[in-house]
Formats: structure tokens, sequence, C-alpha cells
């Protein structure tokens, strides 16, 4: 125990850092070290067991006050007094639903029982989509292993036609509290009870199907609705269909991630949808009308003579609908002038007169033949 690390240093913090320091420095280490979010990571859990014990007596501003001014010894008799000492308040107990609670939302606090509604754990889901599935929206199933109330004894944990009785130990209130005499005074401590495991109740005749547990895990299908224009990694929160919550406390929720396969010929920019298209060295000289594809199908478009490599051209309204209502972006497309190969020797030809037609500035047709009449002035001339 004498090697017990300083609370403050577990969390990250100087001594005498603010409560909502303390909470927001808590809240980052638990979600890291989660065993939810390590599993089967030894180092992980016992950190996240340190982070707990410190943030239970930083957060509480009597534990905190005697922790500031004596250390370990404030709030832990036994620190350091090996087989001689004090005794222990019986420890600090750390209950992982107490901290992803408090995490993720409907937590309770250090000092309340297991005896009041707890709102259940939430669960995370990933769903693919298709590129025009995600622009347009869709329905999709997942599948999720989730807690939910026992179907049998109606969540209560008791075999149906009984009821559970209130711990004589605890009188139904889920701790023990405990008064102990130390160097510093008269000093009282709360633990879970012994013998209802901090439920307040005990069950004599448990429900055969939950075992007592009031919960079942189920394997379940969930349908997600999709909205138009959900991008790549964006997750979708639904609400009441995560884990069931303890003691009639509401349900967690579902968290549905997005992943979206590439397209083929489309990528995306925000609302807009990019297209790069090949043009032919005559079309692109000459103009030409094309068949250009958008999510809609394929449209027509008159691509001007002249048009150069890189040019690029919009379609208004073409690109993907906006995920908060209202108007679509637009398509935006890059012109490639592919350059001719395996000509002919005809073919070739060709272009070489092009090139020097070109070069020589040469025109198309031949001036007008002037000499005759220039003949005929000349004379009139004499």
């Amino acid at each position: 125990m004498a090697d017990k690390r300083d609370y403050y240093e577990v969390l990250g913090l100087k001594k005498g850092a603010s409560d909502d320091e303390i909470k927001k420095s808590f809240r980052r280490l638990a979600k890291q070290y989660h065993p939810d979010v390590n599993p089967g990571n030894a180092n992980a859990e016992s950190r996240f067991k340190e982070i707990n014990e410190a943030y239970e007596i930083l957060s509480d501003s009597e534990k905190k006050a005697r922790y500031d001014q004596f250390g370990h010894a404030g709030v832990d008799p036994g620190y350091g007094a090996g087989s001689s000492g004090f005794g222990g308040f019986g420890g600090f107990g750390v209950d992982l639903g107490d901290i992803f609670g408090t995490i993720f939302g409907g937590g309770r606090s250090s000092q309340s029982s297991r005896t009041g509604p707890q709102r259940g754990s939430r669960l995370q889901a990933r769903v693919t989509l298709t590129f025009e599935e995600a622009a347009f929206g869709c329905e999709k199933e997942v599948s999720v292993s989730r807690v939910e109330k026992c179907d049998e004894c109606g969540g209560d944990g008791c075999k149906p036609g009984t009821s559970a009785e209130r711990c004589a130990n605890c009188g139904g209130t889920g701790t023990i509290t405990s008064t102990q005499r130390t160097p510093f005074g008269t000093m009282q401590s709360t633990s879970e009870c012994p013998k209802c495991q901090g439920r307040g109740k005990i069950i004599k005749q448990p429900c055969p199907k939950c075992r007592g547990a009031g919960l079942v895990r189920r394997n379940k299908k969930v349908t997600v609705n999709i909205p138009a224009g959900i991008d790549d990694g964006q997750a979708l929160s639904m609400r009441g269909q995560g884990n069931a919550g303890a003691n009639g406390g509401a349900p967690g929720d579902l968290y549905v991630t997005v992943s979206v396969l590439r397209h083929p010929q489309f990528e995306r920019d925000g609302d807009a949808v990019l297209l790069s298209i090949p043009l032919s060295f005559v079309q692109a000289a000459l103009g030409a009308e094309i068949e250009v594809p958008t999510l809609d199908g394929k449209v027509k478009y008159a691509v001007p003579e002249g048009t150069q490599t890189g040019s690029v051209f919009r379609l208004r309204g073409k690109g993907i609908p906006n995920l908060r209502g209202g108007s679509r972006g637009d398509q935006f497309v890059t012109v490639r002038v592919e350059t001719p190969v395996s000509l002919t020797p005809e073919q070739k030809e060709i272009l070489r007169q092009f090139d020097r037609a070109a070069s020589s500035g040469t025109p198309h047709s031949d001036p007008p033949d002037t000499s005759k009449r220039d003949g005929k002035k000349r004379k009139r001339g004499k």
C-alpha cells in the first residue's frame, strides 16, 4: 500500500485542481481505459480502477479536504500501517456500471446505492452503405446483442408468483455504514452491503429464466432509417435501443456508425459530386454532345469546341442532398482529353498535314487571281 500513487497524479492534475477540472480529466481517462474499450487488457483494467478510486476521493469535498491535508492516510487509515495498522474502510469498491453510466449519462453518484433506477449502457453497431444509399437515404437492419428485461419475471428477478424481501442487514438501502476511531478523529465509511450485494433486497426464489438477474441477453435486429446525405464515418443515435436499465431504469442508446463504399466513378466533396470523363481529340477540338453519368442517370451535355484538358463544367442540382434538408449540391465534371494511339499511316499523315497547316498559318482557301485585271489596267494607262 505504501507505493500508492498520488491521486492528482493519477488524474494528470496539479494539487488544488477545481471540481470541473477533476471531472473533465476523469471522464477523459475513464473513456480511454474503460474495460469495454480495452477487452482483455489487464493493464487498462488496473488503470481504470486506479482512476475510479482517485475520482471517488477527489470528487467528494470532505474526502478531498482530508486528502489534501493528510494524503492517503487521511482517507485510508490502513495506508502504510501494515498488519499493525488501524484497519481499512472496507475499500473503495469499483462498479464498472457506475463509471459507464457516469461517462455516458444516466449514472449515479458514488454515495448512492444500487437500489435506485439505473440507466442501461449504450451499444454500438456499424452499417455499410453504397454511395447511392448514402446519397438518397434508405432503411437498413443491424444485428445487436443486447440486454433486455426478462419477460418471465418482468425484470424483478423473482420466480413468478413470488416477491423479494427487504434486506434486514441494510434495511433495504443496499449500503452499510461503519464508524472507526482514528488519530484524526471519528470517521465513517459507507460500503456495499455484503448480504444483498448492494441491491437492498434478497430474492429467495429467483426466476429460473434469468436466475434472479431480471435481465437476459438476446440477439435483435434493429431497423435503422438512414437519412439522405449522410457521409462516411458519421453516426446515428437511436434512443432507447441500447441495453435495458436495472431497477426500472431507462434503456441506453444505440449508436450506429456509417461506412460508405467507394464508387467506381464518383467521388464526394461535401455535398458535391466529382467526376472525371474522357474526351477524344476530335470531340475536344470540334465540340460534341456527350452523355454524362450522374446519380440520377445519364444526362446530355454540349461540350464547346476548343475544350482543353482540365476544363471543369457544372451540373447544378446533381450532387448530394444536404443532410439537414433543403437543396442538393452540384456535380462537377473534369474533362480529360485523350491522345489518340495506334494510328494508321493515313491517319498519321492527316495529322501531319494538320500540323503543317496550323504551323504555317496557311489559309483554308486560295486568294482570287487578279493578274488579268491588273494587266488591263496597265494597257489603259499607256
